[in-house]
């Protein structure tokens, strides 16, 4: 899953608007999940009439063939590959396929008692494509549908995830234009001894320096909070923020930023102050100045 550049341009304008920047990560999934789906179905018709004659179970014999890669076989088993490592606190080859295969055998005896005490219902999938259509039968259209619920669920974490990731170093470099900070007094820095890639870094007069943090969380999410004990932040520009996060910010001397509030960019302003970061109090078209530092 990549965010093209245009799609970065978007958040960003969207999140110093303060409009919902998730519109823009719901086209991503959706168009990724599409493109998926598509793929899979095509994959279903083939190996559905190329074991025609085969007694044993086809889509077992073709999805969960071990020359796949283990993301592929655990998508098509009904698993999540992170699901399995935490599982298993590994992502070892071996592991995830035996798992995979374990838990698919599991869901095939689920959907047949399922299916035994529903005995009512029938349901018949069809597929088609140029012209060639295979029909699959209840046990086998429920596999097919759970895979393709369990790979949604993984593009959307990895989608939101690689949001916050590839966004906030360029929204951070662009609020400290919007308010006409000097290079000299905003870095990002690569740290090797944390989890993360980047380090963002406002510099006062003095030359001491202060961790920004970014998160792109709605209000209540406690991941925001636990962001600001486990990084030891002094600025922390968020989304949106619950009134027990601004608690724990003041209580902690975190200086705080919520774009979603109204004019909440103007905020980035009063840190700059109280942090004695050279800068330019911004006034001007929001939309205008935007378009040109995004270029």
């Amino acid at each position: 899953m990549t965010l093209t550049d245009q799609v970065i341009k978007n958040i960003i304008k969207r999140l110093i608007s303060g409009q919902d920047y998730r519109v823009e990560v719901l086209a991503i999934i959706n168009a990724d999940f599409l493109q998926f789906a598509l793929d899979f179905f095509k994959k279903v018709i083939d190996a559905k009439l190329a074991n025609q004659g085969v007694s044993i179970d086809w889509y077992k014999k073709t999805f969960l063939d071990k020359r796949l890669s283990p993301d592929e076989v655990a998508i098509h088993s009904g698993l999540n590959k992170k699901t399995i490592h935490n599982m298993f606190n590994t992502s070892a080859r071996q592991v995830v396929l035996d798992a995979s295969q374990e838990h698919y055998d599991a869901l095939c005896q689920s959907i047949q008692s399922l299916i035994d005490q529903q005995n009512e219902i029938d349901l018949t999938l069809t597929i088609k494509f140029n012209s060639v259509s295979v029909d699959l039968n209840i046990n086998e259209s429920l596999v097919v549908i759970n895979a393709l619920a369990v790979k949604r669920a993984a593009i959307r974490g990895g989608a939101w995830s690689t949001a916050g990731k590839k966004v906030e170093k360029f929204l951070m470099n662009t609020l400290c234009q919007l308010f006409s900070v000097p290079p000299e007094n905003f870095t990002q820095t690569q740290t090797p001894n944390s989890k993360r890639e980047i380090d963002f870094y406002l510099t006062d007069r003095d030359n001491e320096k202060y961790r920004c943090e970014v998160k792109l969380m709605g209000a209540g999410n406690p991941e925001s909070a636990d962001a600001i004990f486990a990084r030891a932040s002094e600025v922390f520009v968020a989304d949106k923020l619950s009134d027990s996060n601004k608690k724990q910010a003041k209580e902690l001397k975190v200086k705080w930023v919520e774009l979603r509030s109204p004019n909440g960019y103007k905020r980035f302003g009063d840190v700059l102050t109280q942090l004695g970061i050279p800068h330019k109090e911004f006034d001007g078209n929001l939309e205008e100045a935007l378009d040109k530092i995004l270029k």
